[in-house]
Formats: structure tokens, C-alpha cells, sequence
């Protein structure tokens, strides 16, 4: 005879526990793999005259972009600043999504060899607006990067 939660109806409790088990752990799972959908600011991207081309993607928990290519100038400006190797730096570091289609992470400005903190948004697809600010969200430069 089962046993119930109430009358009626009768409610078999060795089944409907399972059952609800069962349903919360497919809802967990299929959140989890939603989760896990790929980053819209992963990719190659380029700064505006096309100077230097990075690759931003996943770096443990965060977002990094690291420079895949750059012109001789850019080589040449980052050596002024202190940086010898260019190619392979990480430009963005430790960007986290705070917003919908907006990240907040570090900028490495090699020709100055400094880090500012830094914001990215989306502006679509294949744009990103990225500004390094010297306090917060004040004076800030910001740029429209391409992606490739």
C-alpha cells in the first residue's frame, strides 16, 4: 500500500521523491550546459588601423586577449616602452562579463608599459568598443576594435 502526502489523491512518496530528484537534476544539467555557451567576445579581433590583432579567450575563469600579430611600428613602439617581445603578450587580462554584452577587465598599453583598468562592450557582432581609463570609468580612450 503506498504511502501518501495527502487525500486524495494518493501520491506514492517512493516514487514521486525520485521522480522530483530526478526532474531537479535534468534542470541542473541543462543549466550547466547552457552556462557553458561560448563567450560572444571570443575571437580574433583588430585595432583600428590594424596594427595589432590579438585572440581573446577563455583564461581560467576570465577572459584574455593576447596579441597573434602586429607591424613592425607596433614592435617598435613596445620596445620603447619596455616590452621586447610583443607577439604573445597579453593586452586584455582578467576580464570578467559585469553586463549584458559588457566586460571589465585590465588593458596592457605596451608602448607606455602600463595596465589601466579597462572596459569592453559589444557593439556587435563584429565590433567592440574597448576603453582603458586612468581612474574608474574616467578618463578614459576608447577604440572600435574589428573582429577578423
Amino acid at each position: 500500500m503506498p504511502r501518501c502526502f495527502r487525500r486524495p489523491p494518493c501520491i506514492d512518496r517512493d516514487r514521486a521523491v525520485p521522480s522530483f530528484l530526478a526532474a531537479i537534476m535534468t534542470l541542473a544539467a541543462a543549466a550547466s550546459f547552457a552556462g557553458q555557451a561560448p563567450d560572444p567576445l571570443r575571437g580574433a579581433w583588430h585595432n583600428p588601423d590594424g596594427s595589432v590583432a590579438i585572440r581573446i579567450d577563455q583564461c581560467g575563469n576570465r577572459l584574455c586577449g593576447t596579441i597573434t600579430r602586429a607591424s613592425s611600428e607596433a614592435m617598435a613602439d613596445a620596445r620603447d616602452g619596455g616590452t621586447d617581445h610583443l607577439i604573445g603578450t597579453n593586452l586584455f587580462e582578467s576580464y570578467r562579463r559585469d553586463g549584458p554584452n559588457h566586460w571589465s577587465g585590465t588593458v596592457f598599453v605596451p608602448d607606455l608599459g602600463h595596465r589601466f583598468a579597462s572596459h569592453i562592450v559589444l557593439v556587435d557582432q563584429t565590433h567592440a568598443r574597448i576603453a582603458g581609463c586612468l581612474m574608474g570609468r574616467f578618463l578614459c580612450q576608447t577604440q572600435i576594435w574589428q573582429r577578423l
